[in-house]
């Protein structure tokens, strides 16, 4: 039977790998802290939405669509599509965690983000340490909301802190997530693919820009992927 040290040892190697991904998503927690002071929210319902929701992007714009008067159930529709992917990375893991008991599912469920899933998605369910992604979903979970409490204190002294550019925290974060993982020829053409688009429908002004480069990636990646096999 293992000891305790070994669980500590184990979820502080995740900790450490997780690192330059908690201290990348700082400044998003500062504007998101920041943003929600903005929008109207209490410091306490401020941190509720880094605490409870737990969705950077999410978060960001469920607060714009608050300041913007927007309808409980178009914010509702809005977070749900924003926030499917994450139902992609369950069904990826689910060979990891199945075995697990139920509170481990909770747990493992509710810290599972983009950070992590690119952290720990790769490894075999076989080689899966539920310590060490609970060391690294943990730590980015305390890290957030250290932010975001950092957030709504200059928030409340600094108004419109979003104005000096912090957003970039969020494609800086999601450039340290893609890059690492392009390693093959259809991951690399569905990246290409997906960035060009997004770019050429930002430039048209295509609302839904986001979303249909994101179709087009994946399905480059999927023909480029079967093209390959044969």
């Amino acid at each position: 039977m293992e000891s305790s040290s070994s669980y500590f040892s184990r979820a502080l190697q995740g900790c450490i790998a997780m690192l330059p991904l908690s201290l990348a998503v700082v400044p998003w927690g500062f504007l998101a802290g920041s943003f929600a002071i903005d929008s109207g929210l209490t410091p306490m319902e401020g941190q509720a939405m880094s605490a409870i929701l737990f969705a950077g992007a999410a978060q960001l714009v469920a607060m714009g669509m608050i300041k913007s008067g927007a309808t409980l159930l178009t914010m509702v529709v809005t977070i749900f599509f924003i926030t499917s992917r994450h139902f992609l990375y369950s069904l990826s893991m689910r060979n990891h965690i199945v075995g697990l008991p139920i509170r481990w599912r909770l747990a493992l469920g509710f810290l599972l983000t983009d950070e992590l899933f690119a952290l720990c998605g790769h490894h075999k369910p076989e080689k899966f340490d539920r310590w060490y992604a609970l060391g690294a979903g943990l730590s980015f979970y305390i890290i957030w909301n250290i932010a975001t409490l950092v957030g709504i204190v200059i928030g409340a002294q600094i108004p419109n802190l979003q104005q000096y550019g912090l957003e970039f925290a969020v494609a800086a974060t999601f450039i340290a997530i893609v890059v690492p993982n392009i390693t093959t020829l259809p991951i690399f053409l569905a990246a290409a693919s997906a960035l060009i688009c997004s770019v050429i429908f930002a430039a048209m002004g295509i609302e839904l820009g986001l979303v249909i480069s994101s179709i087009v990636g994946m399905t480059v990646g999927y023909l480029s992927e079967e093209k390959l096999k044969r």
